[in-house]
Order: C-alpha cells, then sequence, then structure tokens
C-alpha cells in the first residue's frame, strides 16, 4: 500500500468513445510519424517542499496502434535546468505498478548534488490511469478497508470468503473499465514515454526507476534503445519471472526480512522487553496475530491488517522503532493503541492508494500469464508458506484477482539489450521486494551495464536514501556518463547503512531523505 504525495496539478479527462476491440500486444516501436506529441504548455505547480515544481498535461493515444483513435491524458511534472550545461530531460519513475510519480521530480531534483541537478529537466508523470492522469482507475474503493478476513485460508470459509473478494474485485474492474484493461500494461506505459520525449523535443532522455520501474525502464529500452541517453535502474525486477513466479520469490525473501526485524528487536531488549531469541520473538509475534484474528485492536486490526502494517518495515528498516513500539505495548501489556496508529500510519489507505491498487492489478494481470487455475494457486502458496508464512497469503489474495482478469496475458517483453549505452544498476542483498538475483539477471541482459551492490542492505530504494558511497556513483554516471567496473557479478560495493537505533522519543528515528523517498515508492512494488 501506498501513502500519496500531495496533488500537484489538474488534468482535464480526455477519453473520445469507447472501445470493443483488444489489440495485439506491441513487441516494438510504432512508425515513426504515426503520432506526434504537442509540446507541454507548463505552468507553476509548486509546494513548499519543491517550489521549483511545474506542471502540464500530454494527450497520447490510449491504443498506441491506433493514434487516431481515443486519447487519453498523461499528467506531467519538472523542475526545469538552471545550469548553462544542459543534459536532456531526466525521466523518473517510483514504481508500482500504479506509483505516481509527479512529486518524485521534486525530491529527485533536490536530492542529487546541485551541480548535477542543474544540469537536467527533472520530469515526474503518472502513467496512464493514475493519480492525475485521466481517467484514473478506481476498481471497488475501500476493498482494503477494515476488517478483513483472515488472510491464510485455514478453513473453507475463510478461504471462500477471499476467493470472493478477489473476484468481486476483478468483475468491478471488467464492469467499470473492460473497455480500458486492454491498454493498462506495461508495453503501453513504455510508448507514453516516448511520447514524452517527443513532446519534450529531445533527441534522447536519460531514465532513472525504482522497482516495477526497473521493468518500465528496461522494456522502454529494447522498444526505443535509440532514444536512451543514460538509465539508472535500482532496486531491479527480475524480468524473467514476471509477476507469478516473481510474487511466490517474494514470499521467502520478505519471511528473511521479518526475521531480521526479529533479531533486531531482539538486541534490543533493554527497550521491548521481549526477549533476546528471535525465533521466540516471533513465535510472541504470531500470537498476536492469532489473537487479533479473533480480536481485533480498536475494531480495525485483524490478522491481514497486521500484515498490512507490518509489511511496509521489510521494504524500509526505518520504520522498524516504530513497528517494534507497537509491537511490545500489546505483546508486553495487551495495549493496542498503539497498533492502531501504526496501521493508520503504514497499513490503512486512501482513495489515492484504492487507484494505485487498481493499477497495480491491471498492469500485472495483462502484463504476463497467471494461473486461471485456483487449484494451482492453492498448491503453490500452501508450499510457500510452509517455509514462509509471514506475507505468502497475504500476498496471495493481493494478487488473486488475476485468476479472475478479464484480459487476455500479453507476452513478457525480453529485456536483453545489446544496443543501449552503459545503463547503472543498484540493489541491495536483502532487498525483499526485488530480491538480490533480479539485480544479476538484469546486469547480464543488459550489455555494458554496471552494478552496484549494497552488502547487506535490506532496504527497497537505496541510492538518495542516506548512502554517500552509492550516492557518490549516481552523481558521477549523471555528471558525465562513468559507470565502475568490476569483474563477475558486481561492478563495486558498497556497505549498507547501519539499522536504526530504538526510539528515545516522538522524534522520528529515520533520516529524512530516506523517509521522504519511500513514503514516495509506496510498497508492493
Amino acid at each position: 500500500m501506498r501513502t500519496r504525495a500531495a496533488v500537484l496539478c489538474g488534468a482535464a479527462v480526455v477519453l473520445a468513445g469507447s472501445l470493443t476491440a483488444v489489440p495485439a500486444e506491441a513487441s516494438a516501436p510504432h512508425s515513426a510519424g504515426t503520432f506526434r506529441a504537442a509540446k507541454p504548455g507548463w505552468k507553476k505547480c509548486g509546494t513548499t517542499d519543491y517550489p521549483m515544481l511545474q506542471c502540464a498535461s500530454l494527450e497520447v493515444p490510449l491504443d498506441h496502434a491506433n493514434p487516431r483513435g481515443p486519447q487519453i491524458t498523461l499528467a506531467l511534472s519538472r523542475v526545469p535546468h538552471t545550469a548553462a550545461t544542459f543534459q536532456g530531460p531526466l525521466l523518473v519513475n517510483p514504481g508500482g505498478p500504479g506509483g505516481d510519480g509527479l512529486a518524485l521530480a521534486g525530491f529527485v531534483a533536490t536530492s542529487l548534488p546541485k551541480k548535477v541537478a542543474a544540469q537536467y529537466d527533472v520530469i515526474g508523470f503518472d502513467p496512464r490511469g493514475v493519480g492525475e492522469s485521466k481517467p484514473a482507475l478506481d476498481c471497488e474503493p475501500g476493498y482494503f478497508g477494515p476488517v478483513r478476513p483472515d488472510s491464510v485460508p485455514s478453513t473453507p470459509e475463510a478461504e471462500r470468503a477471499n476467493l470472493a473478494r478477489a473476484k468481486s474485485f476483478a468483475v468491478a474492474c471488467t464492469e467499470k473499465y473492460g473497455h480500458l484493461l486492454p491498454y493498462i500494461n506495461t508495453v503501453s506505459a513504455a510508448h507514453d514515454i516516448e511520447a514524452i520525449r517527443q513532446a519534450l523535443g529531445a533527441r534522447k532522455i536519460n531514465y532513472f526507476g525504482y522497482s516495477y520501474g526497473t521493468y518500465l525502464g528496461a522494456v522502454y529500452g529494447r522498444l526505443y534503445p535509440q532514444r536512451v541517453r543514460r538509465m539508472v535502474l535500482d532496486s531491479i525486477v527480475d524480468p524473467t519471472d514476471v509477476w507469478y513466479t516473481a510474487n511466490l520469490n517474494q514470499d521467502h525473501a520478505f519471511n528473511d526480512r521479518h526475521r531480521a526485524f526479529m533479531a533486531w528487536v531482539a538486541r534490543h531488549d533493554e527497550r521491548y522487553r521481549l526477549g533476546t531469541d528471535p525465533e521466540k520473538i516471533e513465535a510472541t509475534w504470531y500470537a498476536m496475530r492469532a489473537a487479533l484474528a479473533k480480536n481485533p485492536a480498536g475494531g480495525r486490526v485483524g490478522a491481514a491488517e497486521l500484515e498490512d502494517t507490518f509489511v511496509p518495515g521489510a521494504y524500509y528498516n526505518g520504520y522498524w522503532p516504530y513497528l517494534a513500539e507497537a509491537f511490545a505495548a500489546y505483546a508486553n501489556r495487551k495495549t493496542t493503541a498503539p497498533l492502531v496508529e501504526v496501521y493508520k500510519n503504514f497499513g490503512a489507505i486512501d482513495a489515492a492508494d484504492d487507484n494505485s491498487y487498481s493499477i497495480y492489478t491491471a498492469v500485472q494481470c495483462r502484463d504476463a500469464f497467471w494461473p486461471r487455475d485456483w487449484h494451482q494457486w492453492r498448491k503453490d502458496h500452501w508450499a510457500a508458506y510452509e517455509k514462509a508464512p509471514f506475507m505468502t497469503w497475504n500476498n496471495a489474495w493481493y494478487n488473486a484477482p488475476c485468476a479472475f482478469w478479464p484480459t487476455d496475458a500479453a507476452r513478457p517483453v525480453s529485456i536483453a539489450n545489446g544496443q543501449l549505452p552503459p545503463a547503472l544498476l543498484f540493489q541491495a542483498t536483502n532487498d525483499a521486494a526485488t530480491p538480490h538475483e533480479g539485480g544479476v539477471t538484469v546486469h547480464d541482459l543488459l550489455a555494458r551495464s554496471s552494478l552496484v551492490v549494497e552488502q547487506g542492505g535490506g532496504n527497497h530504494g537505496i541510492t538518495l536514501s542516506g548512502n554517500a558511497c552509492l550516492d557518490k556513483y549516481l552523481a558521477t554516471y549523471l555528471s558525465d556518463g562513468t559507470v565502475p567496473r568490476g569483474f563477475g557479478t558486481r561492478d563495486a560495493t558498497c556497505h549498507a547503512l547501519p539499522d536504526p537505533k530504538p526510539l528515545t522519543s516522538k522524534t522520528a528515528s529515520m533520516s529524512a531523505r530516506g523517509s521522504t523517498l519511500h513514503r514516495l515508492l509506496g510498497f508492493r512494488g
């Protein structure tokens, strides 16, 4: 789930007519000259945090194979360059799929060294269907409202209840947006990036993507390699197992990360009084989960909501002190208010999150094959649950609408590429959302790319988050295109930052940049 940044700019709804035909999935650039994007009309839309932001909107074809057909609107943001040396546009994407990218432009422009950022127009965008782009999808408002059925289908009734919810979401999306769903996918979003490039009047673009944004960028690079000048990919999706297998692999990685949190709690027994044995602390956590399944905290935090609340801690360890305080308060004193508070801060969703989830589902279900036989899901997820109970069934139900999705699945894009200029890749060894193997795979598939590894790091989204070693490689690359060159599966290594300290006051223990970045990146992507 994600907490959406403040709305930056509006865009008019542009959708002419309705559609019935499902197009063949595009696998190569459309012919030059079939679509000419209009130049954006930039207007000031600065915020307190990002006063230099400008906003615009851009009309693009809903179906890029039919450029004269219905149009949709993309919302764009920009922090313009100020230096005499201009290195072109730097498009940034926070991932998801479903992540809104308008505020990310401001964050990147203010987080890079000033002399580097000043040489680029940093461009953010809400991908099709997301945020301020129009139309924006919201299939079933309140779908994740508390209290949901227990995610672990330990009884036939629990399984039926969760299956009914998944089917209802797929039906709701079909009824509201059936004419749009065939065109909500990664390839269409990549063609949108090309339309943005045209509109900006740039011969080539620079690209900086986090999480799912790494896959989107790699697909764009495959379709338009001659249009890429520089490319940065941070926390890298493995493109060889999208998306069903990728989620099963995540389950094991998230379980390991949750156990790392248990070990951190054990190291700080003087604060939390939960013992010094991580396995016993983990058992206490699952006992809390079982109790909340029967009696939700504050009438809002049941077993599924507890998982929603603690999953963000597997993305970013800056949340650990807050989660540990709530865990200890419940385990030691049966106090529920702190659990409700961290649920509100990390697990609860709003309308923007509903939109993000609608796009997440639409893209993943359309991008690649998902089993349609629920028996296959049941078999695979019970097998994963045996070894990785923390997130397996929560993740299964998050993706379960894909078993009932109305559109046919496309063939995943091979991102293997020998035509790109050297790309710079960043990957943490213990990242749960995009496990380390994905970075190694993409390093192999993108000729001349360089992989910088954060050794011992477990956060998802690691550049511009406080690690000076990583940020130095990033700044050097964006300054002059230089990439490190090493041997084997990595080209450079940076050591992870220390884990956070327990809270000693109400003051946040998170680094300002780290916490801001992870709010912008959100979760599940």
